[in-house]
């Protein structure tokens, strides 16, 4: 992600819970004040997923907060709203959701160009030794980060 991106959300249980094996970039149909609530980063990541339905993909349970000065306009928050994919991109995604055992898994909403885009991971979920094993290794790096912090300093443990 590239210069006049602003990030409005991230999906870091996603990360921790899956391997992200690609990524793809969607743009989102959304309605009335919602533009509003997500410029002002009231979206929820957290339990959501997306589905290829009819050769369309859709996001389900991205919880968007029913906008403050909105009225008649407001919509459910946790509705389901369709992905702007090119169709070869839907065909790709299907075919490996298909055959791979994979699952698409929202990661981040951003504002690029002032456009709201979702970015999607196509994930496989880990195993819990799999989680354990990144919890170590990131000990370890911040164990290390601090030796050298501590060695650059001039203190020596």
């Amino acid at each position: 992600m590239s210069g006049d991106i602003k990030i409005i959300a991230k999906n870091k249980r996603a990360r921790h819970d899956y391997h992200v094996v690609d990524t793809v970039e969607a743009g989102v149909v959304l309605r009335g004040t919602e533009v509003k609530s997500v410029r002002l980063g009231k979206v929820q990541l957290v339990d959501s997923f997306a589905r290829i339905e009819d050769d369309e993909v859709f996001v389900h349970s991205m919880h968007i907060s029913p906008y403050e000065q909105g009225n008649r306009f407001n919509v459910e928050p946790r509705r389901r709203r369709k992905l702007l994919l090119h169709r070869s991109e839907i065909r790709r995604l299907h075919r490996q959701v298909r055959e791979k055992g994979v699952t698409l898994i929202p990661l981040a909403v951003y504002l690029k160009g002032g456009r709201v885009k979702l970015e999607i991971g196509l994930c496989r979920g880990k195993r819990a030794y799999d989680k354990r094993r990144t919890i170590a290794e990131r000990d370890a790096a911040r164990d290390m980060e601090r030796v050298m912090r501590r060695r650059a300093r001039g203190e020596e443990t």
